[in-house]
């Protein structure tokens, strides 16, 4: 967490001194506190970031050492950049001044010849060292940042990164942040990755990085990661080809995340794209379905995106998936549900019209008929959940009709199947010397109760209904039901409706 409390340890040995007694941690603490934007607070009972999560930890780390920086002895900086992806001040320390620097290891290391802990130290860099040291905590899911110093000139005033770039930095030490995954969002992979949706890590970490949290992830296919390097050198064909095979990207740019996201839309496939930062904006508007973060996120990325995550949680993706399939599903069912029990009240009118016999329903009993189904059973399928393979289906075609010949040749046989019926019964207890409005208000009965069970059978599309969950889930169809059967015996005992209505 941020609590800038609790012990220090080396060698596995606790560590209760001052930074006056770890000269070599007050140095690599001090670059933590002094490049470095994010603040931690005390709210409440809590300690609270305000800032990006890596600048947090090693602010934490400096804390913890007792070591704060004052802005007033900032006199100039290098913001930080997703090109350069370092960050670097100019402080005034005891009158002299000191380059503090802190990013990206590989940047960090090409800009040093030296190693120590102090501006006095003269010892080469080990470059091969180091560059093991990044590689193992880049292997336990670490992400590695590097700190550096280096003297400047009393006269001073300004701070470019062209003064970055000429190097004569000093190393002063690593730092290995673990930001390990939520649970939720492995799970929410897994669902993903069974639904068909390909979830890849595109990020600025260091390779060994990225590699070790995908794998902690599930994501990559074990082709390894492909860095920014090797994107820039690939062409559009290759990066088609690329895509196709790899799910990890590390060391990328805001660049090359457009050029994927193009990519993967050459090659066909729909994209989302998540993103925080306004370099992201880009890439969020050319995807198919941008998704910023609502919490990190920066207002630019949230206006070039169509969803915004309220709690920047992967696991929040995975159930919007859900929903979404859940909607599309009852949307089809309605619409299976509306269309066939309508063509049967149709059909029933248009027999009779036809063949020139006694119509089984008046034109008022039609519009009693419509009224009743569609307040009721059209609107139960709307609180329908999701099926249980819901997760388990291939995507879709987005240009794939929401009706195939299946479900046309479906609404056919039931409008035929409730139609035929509501005529049949008609004719028998008219055929039986009954009274027409009996017969008829027999038919609308028939009619209702026709729609009422075509309601249990398109509540499941894709198995057989008759199963547990038609009456364990979706209670609401219940309470539907039962408002419909309390119409019905109104429309056939109620003096008030037997005038309005003919029953």
């Amino acid at each position: 967490g941020y609590a800038p409390e609790g012990a220090l340890t080396r060698d596995g040995e606790a560590l209760t001194v001052t930074a006056a007694d770890a000269p070599d941690l007050a140095t690599l603490a001090t670059v933590a506190a002094r490049v470095n934007d994010a603040e931690i607070r005390r709210k409440d009972d809590a300690w609270v970031l305000s800032g990006e999560p890596t600048d947090g930890g090693v602010r934490t780390f400096a804390l913890k050492l007792g070591i704060e920086a004052a802005l007033d002895d900032r006199v100039a900086e290098v913001p930080f950049d997703s090109s350069s992806k370092f960050m670097a001040t100019l402080d005034r320390i005891d009158g002299a001044l000191v380059v503090h620097l802190k990013g990206a290891p590989d940047r960090l290391l090409e800009r040093c010849d030296r190693q120590g802990t102090s501006l006095d130290d003269t010892a080469p860099l080990d470059l091969g060292y180091w560059e093991r040291q990044v590689d193992e905590l880049g292997a336990e899911g670490m992400r590695v940042l590097a700190a550096a110093i280096r003297p400047a000139e009393v006269t001073t005033t300004t701070l470019s990164a062209a003064d970055i770039d000429e190097g004569g930095f000093i190393l002063v030490g690593l730092f290995g942040i673990l930001d390990p995954p939520r649970p939720e969002a492995i799970d929410a992979i897994v669902a993903c990755q069974s639904a068909g949706i390909r979830v890849k890590m595109i990020t600025g970490d260091h390779a060994e990085t990225a590699k070790a949290i995908g794998a902690a992830m599930g994501i990559g296919n074990g082709n390894g990661a492909v860095s920014g390097a090797e994107l820039e050198q690939a062409s559009d064909e290759e990066l088609r080809e690329i895509v196709k095979r790899t799910d990890i990207f590390a060391r990328t740019s805001p660049e090359h995340k457009l050029r994927l996201v193009k990519a993967l839309q050459a090659n066909g496939e729909v994209v989302a794209m998540t993103g925080d930062g306004v370099n992201d904006a880009p890439a969020l508007k050319r995807a198919d379905v941008g998704v910023a973060m609502g919490i990190k996120g920066t207002e630019a990325t949230k206006e070039a995106a169509e969803i915004v995550l309220a709690d920047d949680n992967f696991f929040s993706i995975g159930q919007a998936v859900r929903e979404g399939r859940t909607i599309y599903d009852n949307l089809r069912k309605a619409i299976i549900f509306i269309l066939p029990t309508n063509g049967s009240e149709g059909f029933v009118i248009l027999a009779a019209v036809l063949f020139g016999f006694t119509l089984p329903l008046t034109p008022v009993q039609i519009l009693w008929v419509n009224m009743v189904t569609a307040v009721t059973l059209a609107l139960a399928l709307a609180f329908e959940p999701a099926e249980r393979d819901i997760m388990r289906r291939p995507p879709r075609d987005p240009d794939a009709p929401i009706l195939g010949a299946s479900a046309a040749q479906r609404i056919a046989l039931v409008a035929l199947l409730i139609g035929g019926a509501t005529i049949a019964v008609f004719f028998w207890e008219y055929g039986s010397d009954a009274d027409l409005d009996v017969a008829r208000t027999v038919a609308v009965n028939t009619l209702v109760f026709g729609q009422l069970f075509y309601l249990f059978n398109v509540r499941f599309l894709r198995e057989h209904s008759f199963r547990v969950e038609l009456f364990t889930k979706n209670p609401i169809s219940w309470l539907f039901v039962g408002i419909l059967l309390l119409f019905q015996v109104l429309f056939v005992y109620a003096p008030v409706m037997n005038t309005l209505f003919g029953s």
